[in-house]
């Protein structure tokens, strides 16, 4: 029947949904923190090198695997 849905439909559903779920996370996180980014240009002298368009694009994807980490565990019940 066309209104019933396939268990494995429903199972990557849910799996994309995590995934958006934790894309929204590591955007906020990236937004809010400057996560990734390294140092920021600021008067007088700094020690830390800005980092490299490619190292930043693997701190953004490292801090989106955390995420989905996160968003997969199961809820704990109180």
């Amino acid at each position: 029947m066309p209104d019933e849905t396939k268990p494995e439909a429903a199972k990557e559903d849910a799996a994309h949904s995590r995934d958006e779920v934790a894309l929204k996370l590591m955007q906020f996180i990236a937004v809010t923190t400057g996560y990734g980014k390294g140092a920021t240009n600021a008067a007088g002298f700094s020690g830390k090198v800005s980092k490299t368009p490619e190292e930043y694009a693997e701190a953004l994807i490292q801090l989106f695997e955390k995420c989905r980490a996160v968003v997969a565990r199961p809820l704990l019940e109180k």
